[in-house]
């Protein structure tokens, strides 16, 4: 597993999560996001090229080394700092109150312990500060969290720790976070994955 998820794995998720239907989901997180964002799960810097200039700051967290090797034209391109403080988005080595937002894209559905990591972005987040998120998680309706049930192990393996079936809004709630705004729908493609949540939530004063 080692070669895989640390070379393969990252250009699947740069392939599948590239798309301009994609792009347009993480369009709707991203709007009215600011100042210095703390980032988990950067991958190979997607979103930087969607970021507005109201960003001043990206603060990286990630494990994938090749993630970055695959970000390095996004990375030069950019007018926004990005500086690399972390790879596990459950221990963020930076201080208490210190940045705006955060930005989550397709991050909860794979960190081991999501609570865990929300509490820390808590943390690093102002008080009154939001999480951008999108997010594909548990579907509507019952046939189709059933099959995501029966996926979610198989899921766990390819996709290194990936769950289809997670309740993002209910872990944002469970964490202490006010849901500001969160609505879900589908995307393109297989049902079972693409079901997705995106919205915003704040971290109580």
């Amino acid at each position: 597993m080692g070669w895989y998820r640390d070379r393969m794995l990252p250009k699947i998720i740069e392939k599948s999560l590239g798309t301009d239907e994609v792009a347009g989901w993480r369009r709707r997180a991203i709007e009215g996001i600011t100042g210095t964002v703390v980032e988990p799960g950067f991958g190979s810097g997607l979103n930087l090229p969607l970021l507005p200039p109201e960003v001043t700051k990206v603060y990286a967290v990630d494990p994938a080394m090749r993630g970055r090797e695959l970000a390095a034209e996004r990375l030069a391109a950019s007018p926004i700092e990005v500086e690399f403080v972390g790879l596990d988005g459950e221990q963020i080595p930076l201080p208490d109150d210190m940045c705006d937002n955060a930005l989550l894209t397709y991050t909860l559905c794979t960190i081991p312990d999501p609570i865990r990591a929300l509490l820390e972005l808590r943390r690093v987040l102002k008080p009154g500060g939001s999480v951008h998120f999108l997010e594909h998680g548990k579907a509507p309706t019952e046939r189709l969290q059933k099959m995501q049930r029966l996926i979610d192990p198989v899921q766990k393996r390819i996709g290194d720790g990936c769950h289809v079936s997670r309740d993002h809004p209910a872990l944002f709630t469970e964490a202490g976070f006010d849901l500001e705004t969160v609505t879900a729908g589908f995307g393109e493609g297989p049902k079972p994955w693409v079901y997705y949540y995106v919205g915003r939530a704040i971290n109580p004063e």
